[in-house]
């Protein structure tokens, strides 16, 4: 899947939403088939992850202001959507959906924003077709299935990151690092 993100500051603190907070739609599992099989984006019944660093650490953030990120799954780049003309306007669905759930009022009180698309993971991070966390998080493709860290067929080649073992996502990733740090001092 792709990835839309986000990134916006308030002026006013939502002191009642969590440093990580889920937010699931009314028909997630068809926004799964939708995402993945048919590539088409969803406007209006969205399912996000929210991100409000300042939840734990204030100083993210002038006084009395928060920051945040959010992530929106999207279609990848085969999906065909053009986000040079769809970016605006998603980002404005995006704040509509989080001001509808979560965020009363967001629309007034956003200081700064930007956001990426597909097409920053493929142009900027050289993901295929813009993918936002690598290969598929089916079953057969989650934790142990998962490319291991150290290669089965290259002698001597070690790979680290969010398509290897354990998984995607930060804590994924650092824990993949950790994983090939007790790997490596085996071939020194």
């Amino acid at each position: 899947m792709g990835l839309f993100v986000l990134y916006f500051g308030t002026t006013k603190q939502y002191p009642d939403v969590k440093h990580h907070t889920i937010i699931l739609g009314e028909k997630y599992d068809q926004l799964l088939k939708e995402m993945f099989d048919l590539k088409t984006l969803e406007w209006t019944d969205l399912s996000v992850y929210l991100h409000r660093p300042t939840a734990t650490d204030p100083s993210m953030a002038p006084d009395g202001c928060d920051s945040w990120y959010v992530l929106v799954p999207v279609p990848n780049l085969q999906g065909g959507q053009d986000w040079k003309d769809l970016g605006p306007k998603y980002r404005d669905a995006v704040v509509t959906y989080l001001e509808r759930t979560a965020l009363p009022g967001l629309s007034e009180c956003i200081t700064e924003d930007f956001y990426v698309t597909p097409e920053h993971f493929r142009d900027n991070l050289n993901s295929m077709h813009g993918a936002g966390f690598s290969i598929q998080p089916t079953f057969d493709q989650s934790a142990w299935f998962r490319f291991h860290n150290k290669s089965e067929e290259i002698d001597g080649l070690y790979l680290v990151g969010a398509g290897t073992h354990p998984g995607a996502g930060m804590p994924g990733v650092l824990c993949s690092a950790k994983v090939l740090e007790r790997v490596l001092p085996e071939r020194i």
